[in-house]
């Protein structure tokens, strides 16, 4: 947290007042009473007002109430004034520290960004644990695909793993086909970089069980259904499932959430040689499902095939998958709002409740039973793809279900892991959505 200061470090730290549209005439009419903005001698700025619009509780803020200000701001000290509830001064800090992270890996950052003075009331054990495992999200997202394949994925895992006294173990290559993880190996064996299954456990006896599945596919051509120039960009983001299922380990395990967590994440890159796999192949699933092959380019649903059929065996608690799977779920709810299903429903519906608290938002989508009978096929038990151009996201999620057949408690995540746009505190590149709403509903469910 290099941007946060201590409340001893309040004195001459600059204010910060948050202004809603309907305190503007107070606030200034205080102004004329107390303090100009521009300093007594001119050379600097005396305080802050950020306009918030029709805000309708300024004790309350959300982290992108502040995310935009150390963009906006010159270096020095600032404090936010004014009083806020605990969780109101928690979501400042990290907002700023949010606001605060550059990708730094091939170029030097600025020199000197501003500090923030942490309101009174701050919960800076999880602002520490939240901003780290944020930042490390977006790094992942953001590196491209020449220095984050699946051994490097694998890497990252491992690290995070040692740090924690965890068990981590990755199945490379051939060895998937001789442990039964076939769909993986199949996606993966068409590139020169080998794909793995990562699997990662972080014991704690007698607790319950948490497990998360991340789609770890490092760069998607598509396969041999190639996607154009423009559909192919964008997609070193194509591991953000992943990134997001590291983050939130990192997240549970910095506080010693009392589970057990499993880490599954299937690491492949689909790419194009003669050793592809192909439109109309059929493979057979780690389940045991056949599987006809309706478009290479529906790679993400086959890998996690194999990797919740693995998560599934156990029964978890809570089993949990995120993926940037399919560009349906962003067409009906765009790049912001990550769409996800659940068994049961009512299991969506409260993840629903802890993003609205924590400014983390999503959608909760159905699994509609009757467009289940799209993914049939003539010579296999199922197709990876329906032939409607219809309802793609909830294809996607049924597609996935029908290897999720013991677990009471499952969440399907389809995320987009990238923000299109600048805004403040959300520059154009990645973007960890539903992390923390996810933490939340863990340690809620689970203390």
């Amino acid at each position: 947290m290099n941007h946060l200061l201590s409340e001893s470090d309040a004195q001459g730290a600059r204010p910060i007042w948050l202004v809603g549209e309907q305190g503007l005439p107070s606030w200034l009419e205080m102004q004329q009473k107390v303090l100009l903005i521009p300093s007594s001698t001119g050379d600097g700025i005396a305080g802050v007002v950020l306009g918030l619009g029709a805000t309708p509780d300024l004790t309350e803020p959300t982290l992108w109430t502040s995310a935009g200000l150390p963009d906006r701001l010159p270096p020095g000290r600032y404090r936010f004034a004014g009083s806020f509830s605990a969780v109101g001064a928690t979501q400042l800090a990290l907002g700023w520290e949010y606001g605060a992270y550059r990708f730094a890996r091939y170029r030097k950052p600025p020199s000197e960004l501003p500090s923030l003075v942490v309101p009174a009331g701050t919960d800076l054990e999880y602002v520490r644990l939240a901003s780290q495992a944020l930042s490390e999200a977006r790094d992942l997202i953001n590196t491209p695909a020449n220095d984050l394949g699946p051994a490097e994925l694998g890497e990252a895992v491992q690290r995070l793993a040692l740090q924690h006294e965890a068990e981590c173990r990755i199945i490379v290559g051939e060895d998937l086909l001789r442990q039964n993880f076939p769909l993986i190996h199949e996606v993966g064996k068409g590139s020169a970089r080998e794909p793995r299954l990562i699997d990662m456990r972080w014991e704690k006896r007698g607790a319950p069980q948490v497990t998360l599945v991340g789609k770890g596919v490092c760069f998607d051509t598509g396969g041999l259904d190639i996607k154009p120039s423009s559909g192919m960009i964008l997609m070193k983001k194509d591991m953000g499932g992943a990134a997001l299922t590291i983050a939130l380990a990192r997240m549970l395990m910095d506080a010693d959430a009392p589970i057990q967590l499993r880490l599954l994440i299937p690491a492949v890159e689909n790419s194009i040689s003669g050793r592809s796999y192909r439109p109309s192949d059929v493979l057979r699933s780690r389940q045991g499902l056949t599987v006809e092959i309706g478009n290479t380019d529906a790679e993400g649903r086959l890998v996690l095939a194999d990797a919740l059929t693995e998560a599934d065996s156990e029964q978890p608690d809570l089993l949990i998958d995120l993926a940037t799977l399919t560009g349906a779920a962003r067409v009906a709810l765009g790049p912001e709002l990550p769409a996800f299903f659940s068994s049961p429903p009512e299991l969506a519906e409260q993840l629903r409740q802890f993003a609205e608290r924590e400014a983390d938002p999503m959608w909760p989508m159905p699994l509609w039973p009757g467009y289940d009978e799209d993914l049939g096929s003539r010579i296999a038990d199922l197709n990876n793809v329906s032939a409607s151009p219809f309802a793609g996201s909830i294809i996607g999620a049924l597609f996935l279900k029908r290897f999720v057949t013991r677990t009471r408690n499952w969440l399907h995540g389809d995320v987009y892991a990238w923000n299109p746009k600048e805004r403040p505190g959300r520059p154009l590149g990645a973007e960890p959505h539903t992390v923390r709403a996810l933490y939340r509903m863990i340690r809620q469910r689970f203390g």
